[in-house]
């Protein structure tokens, strides 16, 4: 099976540098061909391009989503018959819709393709200017995307950021946002962007042998023969989870009064575990772990986007949230 990528963006949002790094970093022992569809964009240099082994395809004279839907058939299936690669990504002009080119793709008659990653990259500081004058093509770059990769993040302050990315959820609150300046980003870090499952929460549960579909407290015995039952259980079985995704860098001392008061103060629910990781001021990452009555924060690296997750019963979600946002 071919695996096809689409990788959207807005003219000089990052696309071919963003490119360039998962060749490099994440499809590195793959054989990838690039079909880039140019509309007044200057190409990928090809001497790196070919130095890699990847060959490239370019198709010229419009927007591979509308006038160009049969010629780019075309193209993928001369593609697959010449070069049998691993991997397809497919650039497309950065003013075409992404819907339109995730059904370009589905639409090709070949049993061959497979459609994985449909990611866009958007300039963070020009998130809001282009959300007002180009929300037609950038809103639906947003709502299709199975990832969003922000640039220039090191170039805006921390409100901007959070405007950026309050847009972003208005449109799509599903797909997982790298945030992460892009020279802290591993191959690690942009692996664990690309699961869309929420890790975190699982592995929470899964320690404390809770049921994740219904929260319901198993014993070891019959934990994996039982379906779990909403209606079967008391209120006092049942626990809840809250998450959250935040570029918001944080003090050491900061993220230590936050944890004191989760763990001394009722307000918030009957916690059971909080875990996660947050950037800091300083150039590594700030982990964290919480049981009742006892928590623990060391150094650790970078991640796509800070993670945080709580488990207990009856979570005051909106208090637990103003915790973590409005730390002094």
């Amino acid at each position: 099976m071919i695996k096809v990528d689409i990788i959207s963006g807005f003219l000089g949002a990052g696309k071919t540098t963003f490119i360039k790094k998962l060749i490099k970093e994440i499809y590195l022992d793959e054989q990838i061909v690039l079909i880039e569809n140019e509309f007044g964009e200057i190409g990928i240099d090809g001497t790196f391009m070919h130095d890699s082994g990847i060959e490239i395809t370019e198709i010229n004279s419009g927007c591979i989503c509308c006038s160009l839907v049969d010629d780019f058939e075309t193209s993928l299936v001369e593609v697959i018959e010449k070069y049998h690669p691993d991997r397809i990504i497919i650039e497309p002009s950065g003013v075409g819709k992404l819907s339109d080119v995730i059904k370009a793709v589905n639409e090709v008659n070949s049993d061959e393709l497979s459609l994985d990653n449909h990611m866009t990259v958007i300039d963070a500081k020009k998130c809001r200017l282009y959300t007002k004058n180009f929300g037609e093509f950038f809103n639906n770059q947003i709502k299709y995307a199975s990832l969003i990769i922000l640039s220039r993040t090191e170039d805006i302050t921390e409100f901007q950021l959070n405007e950026c990315i309050k847009i972003i959820k208005e449109h799509n609150n599903k797909a997982n946002i790298i945030t992460t300046t892009w020279n802290q980003l591993t191959q690690e870090t942009l692996v664990a962007a690309f699961d869309h499952s929420d890790n975190l929460r699982n592995q929470l549960f899964n320690e404390l042998d809770i049921c994740p579909e219904c929260g319901h407290n198993h014993n070891h015995e019959h934990h994996h023969n039982h379906k779990c039952k909403h209606e079967h259980h008391h209120a006092d079985e049942i626990f809840t989870s809250w998450s959250k995704q935040t570029p918001k860098k944080y003090t050491k001392i900061q993220l230590e009064t936050i944890l004191k008061k989760l763990s001394e103060n009722s307000n918030y629910g009957n916690i059971l575990r909080a875990k996660g990781y947050v950037d800091s001021f300083e150039n590594n990452w700030l982990y964290f772990d919480l049981v009742p009555g006892e928590y623990e924060i060391r150094i650790g690296k970078a991640n796509f986007t800070g993670q945080i997750c709580i488990i207990g019963e009856k979570l005051d979600e909106q208090k637990l949230n103003n915790l973590f946002d409005e730390v002094a």
